[in-house]
């Protein structure tokens, strides 16, 4: 069996974000990059299911500009066989034409399972594994905390508000990452060095006849208003008199 993984670069997680001076977006011009967490998450339970002998070949995929060669290479390094980058320069890749550049990798290269994280830490919109799985028709397996792999089905126990919720799914699937599925390995100095002679195909969204273009535009972004300062209060009866006084939430 193939398992896809799909990574996304982003502006790393450790890193303060900056709104750009004209609000058209968040500044990315000599800020470090990295793999989206969720992404890491994805790549290192892929692995594990290779090791447990439960598929055979694992397939990194990423679209953007030729620096996202930078994240292929890392999911490499860290254990997938593969990597296929879909090359575009449109810098407002939107979860809907993101869903449909996978599922035209997806129909090309037919893997038994597609595993991503559940959002990424940029636009936070946490839609494009849906839609992959509606645009493919296969089953979906959101917020997965546990993965069981079996001959034609898998069963997922995943995180909802109020609690856990346990899913068996025929495969083919399509599921998604949540931060406590696993803890993504790092990748070692001879694996760093061995992805760099593994397999790295580029293709374009025209190749894949895919439209890309932007639904909706994003017309300013800006920071949220700096939280003032809180106040020490002697007692209780204060805390309450300004409660009711002056922020007048009671």
């Amino acid at each position: 069996m193939k398992i896809l993984v799909p990574v996304k670069r982003v502006i790393d997680a450790y890193v303060t974000v900056r709104v750009k001076a004209d609000e058209s977006g968040v500044e990315t011009s000599n800020v470090k990059m990295s793999m989206n967490p969720f992404c890491e998450i994805a790549i290192e339970e892929a692995v594990r299911l290779k090791e447990a002998g439960n598929a055979e070949e694992i397939i990194a995929v990423s679209a953007g500009s030729m620096q996202c060669q930078e994240t292929l290479r890392t999911a490499l390094a860290m254990g997938a066989d593969r990597a296929i980058l879909i090359q575009t320069e449109e810098s407002d890749l939107q979860p809907l034409a993101i869903a449909k550049l996978l599922k035209a990798i997806t129909d090309k290269e037919n893997p038994g399972l597609v595993l991503m994280g559940k959002q990424a830490i940029d636009g936070d919109h946490n839609q494009t594994g849906q839609m992959l799985a509606a645009l493919l028709n296969w089953a979906q397996g959101t917020f997965a905390s546990k993965l069981d792999l079996e001959s034609d089905s898998i069963t997922v126990t995943r995180e909802i508000d109020g609690g856990l919720e346990t899913l068996k799914l025929k495969m083919p699937a399509v599921i998604t990452t949540d931060l406590r599925l696993n803890e993504p390995r790092y990748a070692s100095l001879p694996n760093i060095m061995k992805a760099k002679k593994k397999p790295l195909d580029v293709t374009t969204p025209e190749e894949l006849g895919v439209d890309i273009t932007p639904r909706y535009k994003t017309i300013k972004v800006s920071e949220p208003p700096k939280r003032q300062a809180g106040t020490m209060v002697e007692s209780v009866q204060d805390l309450i008199e300004k409660l009711h006084n002056e922020a007048k939430v009671i």
